[in-house]
């Protein structure tokens, strides 16, 4: 499929079941309205079932082309040919005339070939990969970093060159930062070109969830112009990554496309084959809307299935991704008629779980859509391969630190791998991806900022947006010069992010976060390209202290066996075999879970390699004292973080020993112990342990 380099030229080749006739159009600019050659598919010659294809000789890297197809323009049947519409190969690997489209004309009568996106002839073999490897970090040791490419370095004081700001080269400038930072993965906001004027009225489609072009790195990010360079340096990102040790997981959005609802442009698959591509409302005239974004693809169908499946195995063949996270992934398990499947009936999620191409690669589901499927523990419970993001656990990790009532027993669960969500037993439990916050809601700075959204330049009357964001701003909303509301903020986020990295799973953090971004309340910023949305690299010198407590959060945990488990921790008050875990209140083993508690603390222990914490949290407004458990001799109990001090952690060697049997815990701190190392177990007793202490 697309266009292939084969000897002596290149294959052309689209699926499209219902055209009459098919014309392939070659282009010498990406500008030009006018082909220097078109090619007419003979229905005989150049076809083969519903496959249309030819072989033209002589054609090298970087040749533009686009595609013209005929049939009926019959609504009532689900088809919408419109063969004035220059299309877009589904399978094109570049997108060309980004600068010059017109998603106007794509939706109004007429022929916009000037103004249309035009695909790319690419020759992957160009690229020199060398000896690049893929660092096959496991999810155990993994910490997820979520980011916009164009976001991360476009601000002015990023210290990129400006022709570079906000690309795949100018994120190479800041993998020096993301290393120190401690991150083992990038998560990249959609990188596959999408539609950018997908937005109402003057405004840009920023985060980029309008794909049009699946193969393609979006072109606007790659500070080479020429038609093949965004393939190019987007490779050489990912190679600069991997030799960093840093994974590079793509957000693929298979959902729905850019091209909406029936008021939408045509683009490409409508005008290929809209019945094969969508799924319709019922009545065949209208789109099925699970995605929120005006249209659903057909996942199940079997050409929707081939295309994903051939999608995801380029990026991770050719283009050297170390995984994918699936927006809205629930629509994947909706049938051909847009009816809801459990996750181990539907063809294209068994498809990607049993992929060989795909064995070795992340792939981690949001797992829910916009028209109420809501499937958390299903993709866990039914695959082998599958992550999740836990949403629980971030509502849960939100609201206990708000200080709501009815928190506590629900965090415990998400702290100890969510096994009320997550079923089986035998799971790892760093496949829970944790977060407090990421690119849709409020950042972490304006999730103790903030009691409200603040959507107002969005244009929409502060009607987008989630309303409910369990958020607290600490006593004033919005910015504050005020020393004790800040220190409170600060202590929030420090909350939020102890709790983050202290729990079994998979940690991932927004861009930002570690430095206080702020997007002034605005909880939908998918429209402001600006320094609203962008990385403000001043906040890194400005909050150095929160960015060397993340830093030394992440290097703490990443180094411990504790949270690094391949099973699901053994919750025990006594003697285990077994890492394991226990619960407290300010009294040892009498956790408090009754609604109105706001506190209670907790002791991990690996005997193996004799590790042992004791973390205390507390949303709880006035001081509380805890009592602490006893070691065994020649042992004592270090304090390594109290967010509540001006220096909230300490490093092993420098921090303070705790003498007492208790500890007093300040209003709204988290305090967390660590064990001087003993004398190792010599017997790795783990996997014969049969968890009776559960």
């Amino acid at each position: 499929m697309g266009a292939s380099f084969q000897k002596g030229g290149v294959n052309f080749s689209i699926y499209s079941k219902h055209a009459t006739a098919v014309e392939l159009l070659l282009f010498s600019e990406s500008e030009d309205s006018r082909p220097v050659r078109t090619i007419g598919l003979d229905p005989i010659d150049n076809k083969t079932f519903h496959y249309w294809h030819c072989f033209v000789p002589d054609v090298s890297n970087g040749q533009i082309y686009g595609y013209r197809v005929y049939g009926p323009d019959a609504a009532e049947q689900g088809l919408r040919f419109d063969s004035s519409k220059l299309l877009l190969d589904p399978y094109s690997r570049a997108v060309a005339n980004a600068s010059n489209y017109s998603r106007r004309d794509a939706c109004g009568s007429g022929d916009n070939s000037v103004s249309s996106l035009k695909s790319v002839v690419v020759d992957n073999s160009q690229f020199d990969w060398s000896d690049d490897m893929p660092p096959r970090t496991p999810y155990a040791e993994s910490v997820i970093y979520e980011l916009h490419v164009g976001g991360f370095t476009k601000h002015p004081n990023s210290g990129v060159e400006a022709e570079k700001r906000g690309t795949y080269a100018g994120l190479k400038y800041k993998i020096p930062y993301l290393k120190d930072l401690g991150v083992t993965a990038v998560e990249l906001m959609p990188v596959c070109h999408f539609d950018q004027q997908d937005a109402p009225g003057n405004y840009s489609n920023y985060w980029g969830y309008s794909p049009i072009g699946f193969f393609a790195p979006h072109a606007e990010y790659s500070s080479k112009k020429e038609p093949v360079g965004p393939v190019y340096e987007f490779c050489e990102m990912v190679k600069a990554l991997h030799k960093a040790g840093i994974e590079v997981i793509l957000d693929m959005v298979f959902n729905h496309t850019a091209e909406g609802d029936e008021r939408g442009p045509t683009i490409s698959f409508r005008g290929l084959d809209n019945r094969t591509y969508y799924i319709n409302d019922g009545e065949k005239s209208g789109y099925a809307n699970y995605s929120g974004c005006g249209n659903s693809f057909k996942a199940n169908h079997p050409i929707g299935q081939k295309f994903i499946l051939d999608c995801l195995r380029y990026w991770v063949t050719e283009m050297h991704v170390d995984g994918f996270r699936f927006d809205l992934a629930s629509v994947l398990s909706r049938d051909v008629f847009g009816n809801p499947q459990p996750v181990e009936s539907s063809a294209i999620l068994q498809s990607i779980e049993s992929d060989p191409a795909l064995a070795g690669v992340k792939l981690i589901a949001e797992a829910w859509d916009s028209a109420g499927l809501y499937q958390v523990g299903s993709f866990i419970n039914s695959s082998d391969w599958y992550a999740e993001w836990n949403g629980p656990f971030r509502d849960d990790v939100r609201r206990f630190v708000k200080g709501d009532n009815n928190t506590t027993h629900k965090l415990a669960e998400r702290i100890a791998g969510s096994s009320d969500i997550y079923l089986n037993r035998d799971r790892e439990p760093n496949r829970s991806v944790h977060f407090v916050s990421c690119h849709d809601g409020f950042t972490l700075n304006d999730l103790v900022s903030f009691n409200w959204k603040h959507n107002e330049a969005n244009g929409e009357g502060n009607r987008d947006g989630a309303t409910e964001n369990h958020s607290w701003n600490c006593g004033i909303e919005g910015a504050t010069t005020d020393p004790e509301v800040e220190r409170l903020r600060i202590r929030q986020i420090k909350n939020l992010l102890t709790i983050l990295f202290f729990s079994q799973g998979t940690p991932m953090i927004l861009m930002g976060d570690e430095v206080r971004r702020s997007q002034k309340g605005n909880n939908n910023a998918y429209c402001q390209d600006n320094e609203l949305s962008w990385f403000d690299w001043g906040l890194v010198t400005k909050n150095s202290d929160l960015l060397n407590f993340t830093k030394q959060l992440i290097s703490l945990t990443q180094e411990l066996a504790l949270f690094r488990q391949d099973h699901l921790m053994c919750v025990s008050s006594g003697s285990c075999c077994c890492p394991n875990i226990s619960w407290h209140g300010v009294r040892l083993n009498e956790a408090d879970w009754s609604s109105h508690s706001h506190s209670f603390a907790f002791s991990i222990h690996h005997p193996q390699e004799d590790e042992r914490m004791h973390v205390i949290l507390s949303s709880y407004w006035k001081p509380l004292e805890f009592e602490i458990p006893s070691l065994p001799s020649q042992q004592m109990w270090r304090r390594i973080i109290d967010t509540y001090e001006l220096k909230s952690f300490e490093k092993m060697d420098n921090s303070e020993l705790v003498k007492k049997s208790s500890y007093l815990v300040r209003p709204r701190s988290s305090v967390v112990l660590m064990a001087t190392k003993g004398v190792k177990s010599k017997d790795n007793q783990i996997e014969d342990c049969d968890h009776d202490c559960i």
